[in-house]
């Protein structure tokens, strides 16, 4: 995986970059002229939307994503300088769904733009009784009207991948071939990883499972899960409330496992068990992973899941 560079180093490159000018096609489309063989310039709010244009554009492309690796992507707010980066690429990918809001009030090229799950608005799905909460020292934000994990279903995330390619093609329509020969290979991983899960989780017919946080509900709804969450954090002491709120939801909703963001303190863990459930780890993969790639992380998390004994 390329080495994150200091942001003001992204700037710098990006400004040299995009030096090269912008033609508009017959079809309105933008065209980068200039050296054909410079990298594009691409900026993402998050670690998918980075891994897709890398696995597309190859080396072709130059991807910047400045948010720190200790947070969650969706409630990052960039600096000034960091936005400038952003407004000097190519090409600026979202994920859509009320994912980086901070993309709202800043000024950036609505032409440069795209919305990568804009195709499937249709399926988005609502948050009901959304909830302000903290994460530690990031403090207090909500979830939103509408979930934004939607690379969580592989169907979905085809779809923005494809999004991606289109987007390269654009731009640099003379590599179009190879942009589409690399989301080829892209799409037939992301369908065996889907095959992978369906059959995953086809065992656990109508078995009632929890969920650690709410960032689930695109992966519930592709494999017909019978999932309920909580607002937990892995790292957090739960307070005395959320104890008592599990417990007249384990009164209603059964289950036996516990599907966390990241890996949870062990004396909640054991607390847990004493309750009647395990805890296993599904990394939503939001942000860099610290080792490997999303691909991996995600075939980590069918393991883990096996592991468990989740299936059985």
């Amino acid at each position: 995986m390329p080495t994150r560079v200091p942001v003001c180093a992204c700037a710098a490159a990006l400004m040299l970059v995009t030096a090269c000018s912008r033609e508009e096609a017959a079809d309105g489309n933008e065209v980068i002229s200039g050296d054909p063989n410079a990298p594009l310039s691409i900026c993402v709010v998050n670690y998918p939307l980075r891994y897709f244009a890398e696995r597309i554009g190859g080396p072709d492309v130059r991807v910047t994503f400045p948010a720190p690796s200790d947070g969650d992507p969706a409630f990052w707010k960039p600096t000034a300088e960091q936005i400038a980066a952003y407004q000097a690429g190519d090409v600026i990918l979202l994920n859509g769904a009320g994912y980086a809001k901070w993309v709202l009030q800043a000024s950036l090229p609505v032409s440069r733009m795209v919305d990568t799950s804009a195709l499937f608005a249709d399926r988005y799905l609502p948050i009901e009784d959304a909830v302000t909460h903290s994460h530690g020292p990031k403090g207090e934000h909500e979830h939103g009207d509408v979930a934004f994990t939607t690379w969580l279903d592989p169907e979905l995330a085809i779809v923005q991948a494809r999004a991606v390619r289109d987007a390269l093609a654009r731009l640099r329509p003379e590599r179009a071939a190879e942009f589409d020969q690399r989301f080829g290979a892209l799409e037939a991983d992301l369908r065996a990883l889907d095959a992978e899960l369906a059959s995953l989780t086809a065992s656990f017919g109508s078995r009632p499972v929890l969920f650690s946080h709410p960032v689930y509900q695109y992966f519930v709804r592709r494999y017909d899960i019978n999932g309920q969450a909580v607002h937990w954090e892995p790292d957090e002491a739960p307070t005395p409330e959320q104890w008592d709120e599990l417990r007249a939801l384990l009164a209603e909703h059964a289950a036996a496992w516990m599907i966390w963001e990241g890996t949870p303190q062990p004396e909640k863990v054991d607390a847990l068990k004493d309750l009647g459930l395990d805890s296993v780890v599904f990394e939503p993969c939001g942000n860099t992973p610290a080792t490997g790639d999303y691909l991996s992380v995600m075939k980590q998390n069918v393991r883990a899941l096996q592991d468990a004994g989740i299936d059985r």
